[in-house]
């Protein structure tokens, strides 16, 4: 497994099956099939935002039609019990490691991703990942709360942080000229995940459950197959472009931005740049608001709207009987899951759309767009009208999964492509930050208004809508601030050229399209993309299916 010389095509020989040197890619290779590798990767882990569907059915393991409550149960001894069933609170802690862990393991191993590659960063997020999985469903089958948290949530979390930054340099090397759609593509598959995860799930549980079971751990160990096999096709389809690649025919443009460098910044530098803890409050304030909504758009749409959603507008949520309240919970999941959809569009589309107007003055849509529908939102609730308001946090959740899907780029644009991974990896600890901020701060409001006397209904979450437009628009001031970085933070060409060199001994020889020109849709290609697309689209469809009937 050691290199033991060259051959004659000019690869490296003898070197590992996962190392590096092994994925450059050969004259011939279409470069259209590195986004359905990232996107088979991402599209598992994905589900870590699924994950409560296993809640309820996991709160009632022992009782299996009801839950076996201990009344003195703690979070302590809730780790260790056998004889009580688990409380949905005691289960949510396991969200919760899965984004901390997320963000904790992509800045620590960003480096190491980057020296090793993205295949083997690909294999051990899948043995993490779904290893993880594995163990959480035998503590399910013994009752050890501590080993699903340690299984799922610190082990799959830790593969959660690789596989999500695994494809972000590789994919942004292979598209220079379209960064923000080739990241897009990517991290839409991680917004996407737990569309077809969770039905997928509730088809398991249910084909699973038998009067002694609710059919939890048997789906556990289907699921983490599953995974396993896409997750596995997904690392060993990448493949990276050799040094000084570009499209056949590509150039960048004469006239380009000021805030799209060529050059590079070493990893150990990023961090002490001003504009990189900018980008950080940029990615942490528009996440922070985002991630607020999704976690009370249920209760939210229940206790501004009430009665009206079924027919009675004249019935607030106070004066609903336990039946109604049912009802309009099950609405309530029907406008989830739209968020869900334009929080996977929005992820696609803004990217996308970076590509033409820039990373920045993208950032500026986001939080000039977003303060202006925060502000219109309780207008927008007073008037009773249902369908603004639901645009309108539409809108913003598609601006909360594109933030997501542009950042790669824009730190691309500003500290070069040779470490933009590990510096993505180690921006994400703003996403764990907004993690406990954005929850914490709608939460806690809602409470000290009902606690201040505030009735449910649109009052209840003025002041929580404006706040979060209060967030955005300190978000809107630190992407004002971003400026390109001076010459002093950027390596040296002789240090790129050094950092590249295994990279270069592939391919040694001039610059250029090395034989890989810009690919198309042939049979290969073809077949990668409905490998992904097929069931992505399964999972818009049971999305989609499920809006309509509550919405219909």
């Amino acid at each position: 497994m050691t290199a033991a010389g060259t051959r004659t095509d000019g690869a490296l020989a003898g070197v590992g099956l996962l190392d590096r040197e092994r994925i450059v890619a050969r004259p011939g290779f279409n470069r259209w099939l590195v986004p359905p590798a990232a996107l088979a990767i991402h599209l598992c882990i994905g589900m870590a935002y699924g994950f409560s569907v296993f809640w309820l059915p996991l709160s009632k393991s022992l009782g299996i039609t009801a839950s076996t409550a201990c009344p003195d149960l703690t979070l302590a001894s809730a780790l260790f019990t056998t004889t009580c069933d688990w409380r949905v609170a005691d289960l949510g802690w396991i969200y919760t490691l899965f984004f901390v862990l997320l963000g904790s393991s992509a800045a620590i191993w960003g480096g190491w991703l980057e020296r090793a590659g993205p295949r083997k960063a690909g294999v051990v997020s899948a043995c993490c990942w779904c290893g993880g999985i594995i163990l959480a469903a035998i503590g399910v089958i013994t009752h050890q709360l501590w080993m699903m948290w340690l299984g799922a949530g610190v082990i799959g979390g830790i593969g959660l942080g690789l596989g999500y930054i695994s494809p972000v340099s590789t994919l942004i090397k292979w598209f220079p000229d379209r960064r923000g759609m080739a990241t897009g593509m990517a991290i839409m598959g991680f917004g996407g995940g737990a569309m077809i995860g969770a039905p997928l799930a509730n088809l398991l549980m249910n084909n699973f459950k038998t009067d002694s079971s609710v059919g939890v751990w048997q789906t556990f160990i289907v699921m983490a197959v599953i995974y396993f096999v896409f997750m596995m096709g997904g690392a060993f389809g990448y493949r990276i472009p050799p040094a000084g690649w570009r499209p056949e025919g590509w150039t960048p443009p004469a006239a380009k931005s000021t805030m799209i460098t060529t050059k590079h910044v070493h990893l150990s530098n990023a961090h002490r740049t001003k504009q990189f803890w900018l980008i950080w409050a940029v990615l942490c304030l528009n996440v922070s608001a985002g991630i607020g909504v999704i976690g009370m758009a249920s209760p939210m749409l229940q206790e501004i709207f009430a009665g009206s959603l079924i027919g009675l507008p004249d019935v607030g949520f106070a004066q609903l009987d336990a039946g109604q309240k049912a009802s309009i919970a099950t609405i309530a999941a029907g406008f989830a899951g739209l968020l869900s959809l334009f929080n996977i569009g929005g992820r696609f589309f803004w990217a996308s759309l970076s590509d033409k107007i820039g990373r920045k003055n993208t950032y500026y849509c986001f939080f000039v767009l977003g303060i202006v529908l925060y502000a219109l939102a309780p207008t927008f609730a007073g008037m009773g009208n249902k369908a603004l308001f639901v645009l309108s946090f539409g809108i913003i959740l598609s601006m909360y999964g594109g933030g997501f899907a542009t950042i790669p780029a824009y730190l691309a644009d500003i500290f070069g492509t040779q470490f933009v991974g590990a510096i993505h990896g180690r921006l994400l600890t703003a996403w764990a930050t907004a993690g406990i901020v954005g929850p914490v701060v709608v939460n806690y409001i809602r409470e000290a208004q009902i606690a201040a006397g505030v009735a449910p209904g649109p009052t209840l979450y003025t002041g929580t809508m404006y706040i979060l437009a209060g967030m955005l628009a300190l978000g809107l001031i630190a992407n004002a601030l971003i400026r390109p970085l001076s010459d002093k933070w950027f390596m040296s060409d002789n240090e790129v050229a050094a950092l590249q060199a295994k990279s270069a001994a592939v391919n040694a020889g001039p610059t250029g399209s090395f034989g890989i020109g810009t690919g198309g849709l042939d049979a290969k290609a073809m077949l990668a993309w409905a490998v992904v697309g097929i069931p992505l689209l399964w999972g818009v469809w049971v999305t989609l299916r499920a809006t309509f009937a509550l919405f219909g």
